[in-house]
C-alpha cells in the first residue's frame, strides 16, 4: 500500500510545521509520508522545537524550506498550521487532493529563560500530537 503525503504549511518553518512532519513521521510513517515549508522560511529550526521532539524520542534533522521547493508535486492532504499561512498560501503550487487549516499559536513568540519557554513548546507540541494524526486517521 502507498503511504499519502501531507505537506504542513506554517510562518517560518521552524516551530509549528517541523513539529508536525515529525511526529506524524515517527508516529503513522507507515501509512503517511509528512513535509513541511514555511511561507518565510528562516535560516534554521528553532532549538526548542529539536528539545521539544528529542523529549518524546523523535530525532528530526528537517531544515527551513520555502513551497516552491514541492512545486508540481501531489498531497493527498495540504494542511496550514497558522493563519499566516493559510492566508498567504491561497494557491498550492502542486496538486492537493484537501486543503485543511489547523492553527496553532507560534511558540518562538515565547519570551524568558528556557525554564519559561520550554513549556509553551511542550504544549504546542503536545497539542499537535493530539490534533494532527487525528486529522489524518479520519482520512
Amino acid at each position: 500500500m502507498q503511504r499519502k503525503r501531507v505537506l504542513f504549511l506554517c510562518t517560518g518553518n521552524t516551530c509549528r510545521s517541523q513539529m508536525a512532519e515529525a511526529i506524524v513521521n515517527a508516529r503513522l510513517g507507515d501509512r503517511w509520508q509528512a513535509f513541511s515549508a514555511g511561507v518565510s522560511p528562516a535560516a534554521a529550526i528553532n532549538p526548542y522545537t529539536t528539545k521539544a521532539l528529542a523529549e518524546l524520542g523523535i530525532v528530526h534533522l528537517g531544515e527551513p524550506k520555502a513551497p516552491d521547493v514541492f512545486q508540481g508535486q501531489h498531497f493527498d492532504l495540504v494542511v496550514t498550521l497558522c493563519a499566516d499561512a493559510d492566508e498567504n498560501c491561497p494557491t498550492w503550487l502542486g496538486s492537493a487532493g484537501e486543503r485543511q487549516h489547523l492553527g496553532f499559536p507560534d511558540p518562538a513568540t515565547a519570551r524568558g529563560s528556557e525554564e519559561q519557554i520550554m513549556p509553551i513548546y511542550r504544549q504546542v507540541l503536545k497539542d499537535i500530537a493530539a490534533k494532527v494524526p487525528a486529522l489524518l486517521e479520519s482520512r
